[in-house]
């Protein structure tokens, strides 16, 4: 007999108990469970791989096991293929019915009719539920997962027959007593699916017998400890306070980011000992390094014009648009767990701040020659100064035509110089990033490990804020010295450096800007001014 598998952090698909760590999932849900005790439909929607399928498969189990409902879970993805031919997408919606049932090791009593009725296309899903539910001695409640998949007439046709018989149901008529659409999206979202207008009421819509929307929200720091203590009880290996805390930092509690640090230390990194801080910081670098699919699929996005109009305000400090569509938008970014609330707007995480800017920046990027190494003092710190001055070159000759070609204009002057950064400090040491809509400003952090004279390990940081003089607008400096002042005191350094990027007409010509100069913070700190 085989030994049991150890458990391990799952990174794809949905977690099972006996393979992965796990928190447990219907305690992250207890709305669903009372909303369908109440026979309500609903939706519940999240970023992807943040365990919707594992809590709906979990729910739909333990319904199940209670001996008086057939609670089934299946998937809409396959019907994505259908696209607006809404028999294709009734086919095949179906057949997943059918195939998850089997799966499920019911009884015959309690499985869907065989074949299913034969009528009209347009109503052969509804029809269907119906007659299942006519023979099933069972309430019946039904899990659609991946519901974003259906498309255009597919969508409408399928949520217009859940309407009718959601209704029908106080007739007399048997269809399903409760049902969730599960996916990425938001309720509005899906109104911009079926052709609806967003924020509107529509009488004749399928949304009007939705009774709630439900987020599957990130773990908290507590959630993290209790998932990490399930391997330190299974090995032995403890995960300090310190690095406990850096990941929640780092991850802002996002599921899969949470999994997948803790992944890449206990397994690919094979760290043996107690897990640190440190340890944690290394694992963050090669899991952007990597670019996993998860940092892909979101990196993907970021060129769709609704999501555009979100970030690039937010690279850029700069508000947002105040146009009538922009809520669904910043809804839209939401739901694809990009940024972290709908009203001070800002990316979810650090580690999502970092993957966008290096992204953004890749043309920048592969333009930068110098070698990294020629900035290390001889007393192991980093020389900032002569980075900022390799910069000014680089700027002079470049500037002008990456402008140009950045696809967010507005943060292209944000985006270049984290690239320069990012290309020369990255091989020892590392960027923080902060930025968010309105801010007017980007702070940057470098931390640079190195060793001091008497052999121990050191931190050196350096501090800049990025300000953009824009069109029509006066100098920024008095404002970004008093942001800067605010920065440095949050980090308790006594100097930083202020960069000012002039987008206005009349700036001096490409070849003549770089100059530094020196100024004093309203506290009294002496910084040094970048006019680039």
């Amino acid at each position: 007999m085989r030994p049991p598998r150890a458990r391990t952090f799952n990174t794809a698909g949905p977690c099972g108990p006996q393979h992965h760590y796990m928190l447990p999932p219907t305690q992250r849900l207890p709305q669903a469970r009372e909303l369908i005790e109440m026979d309500r439909y609903f939706v519940l929607h999240a970023p992807r791989q943040t365990g919707k399928t594992t809590a709906l498969r979990t729910l739909a189990t333990e319904l199940a096991a209670e001996g008086d409902t057939a609670a089934l879970m299946f998937s809409c993805e396959r019907a994505k293929s259908a696209g607006d031919d809404v028999d294709w997408a009734e086919s095949l919606l179906l057949n997943s019915l059918r195939e998850a049932a089997a799966r499920s090791g019911w009884p015959e009593e309690l499985l869907p009719p065989d074949p299913w009725p034969q009528v009209t296309p347009g109503s052969r899903f509804g029809s269907a539920l119906s007659e299942w539910c006519r023979r099933c001695p069972r309430r019946v409640v039904l899990f659609l997962d991946e519901i974003d998949a259906l498309q255009g007439n597919s969508m409408v046709s399928i949520l217009s027959q859940l309407r009718d018989g959601h209704n029908a149901r106080h007739e007399g008529h048997p269809f399903p007593s409760s049902v969730v659409l599960c996916g990425l999206r938001d309720l509005r979202d899906y109104k911009v699916a079926s052709g609806g207008e967003p924020g509107r009421s529509n009488p004749a819509s399928p949304f009007n017998i939705i009774t709630d929307s439900l987020r599957l929200g990130d773990f908290t720091a507590d959630e993290i400890a209790e998932l990490y203590d399930q391997h330190t009880q299974a090995t032995g290996q403890e995960f300090t306070k310190d690095a406990l805390d850096r990941v929640f930092e780092l991850t802002q509690g996002q599921p899969w980011l949470v999994n997948a640090l803790a992944f890449e230390i206990t397994f690919k990194m094979k760290v043996t000992g107690t897990i640190t801080a440190g340890q944690a910081e290394d694992a963050k670098e090669r899991l952007i390094r990597a670019r996993a699919i998860h940092l892909d699929a979101l990196v993907a996005r970021l060129h769709e014009p609704r999501v555009k109009r979100v970030i690039e305000p937010i690279v850029a400090g700069t508000a947002t648009s105040m146009d009538s569509a922009i809520d669904d938008d910043i809804s839209y970014v939401h739901d694809l767990g990009l940024i972290r609330g709908t009203m001070d707007l800002e990316i979810a995480n650090p580690i999502y701040r970092e993957v966008l800017l290096r992204v953004l920046g890749d043309r920048t990027a592969r333009l930068v020659k110098t070698d990294p190494h020629s900035f290390v003092l001889p007393d192991g710190r980093f020389d900032l100064p002569r980075l900022l001055q390799e910069f000014v070159v680089f700027w002079r000759e470049h500037g002008e035509v990456l402008i140009q070609q950045e696809g967010y204009h507005e943060a292209a002057c944000q985006i270049i110089l984290m690239a320069f950064l990012h290309r020369l400090v990255n091989g020892g040491g590392y960027l923080d990033r902060e930025y968010a809509a309105g801010t007017k400003r980007l702070d940057v952090l470098v931390r640079w490990p190195y060793t001091g004279p008497d052999g121990e390990r050191l931190m050196q940081r350096e501090a800049m804020e990025l300000k953009v003089w824009r069109p029509s607008a006066e100098d920024p400096m008095p404002e970004g010295l008093a942001q800067l002042d605010r920065y440095l005191d949050r980090l308790t350094l006594t100097t930083g450096v202020l960069v000012i990027f002039d987008r206005r007409p009349e700036a001096p010509p490409w070849k003549e800007r770089g100059g530094f100069e020196q100024a004093t913070t309203p506290s009294g700190r002496q910084v040094t001014v970048l006019r680039v």
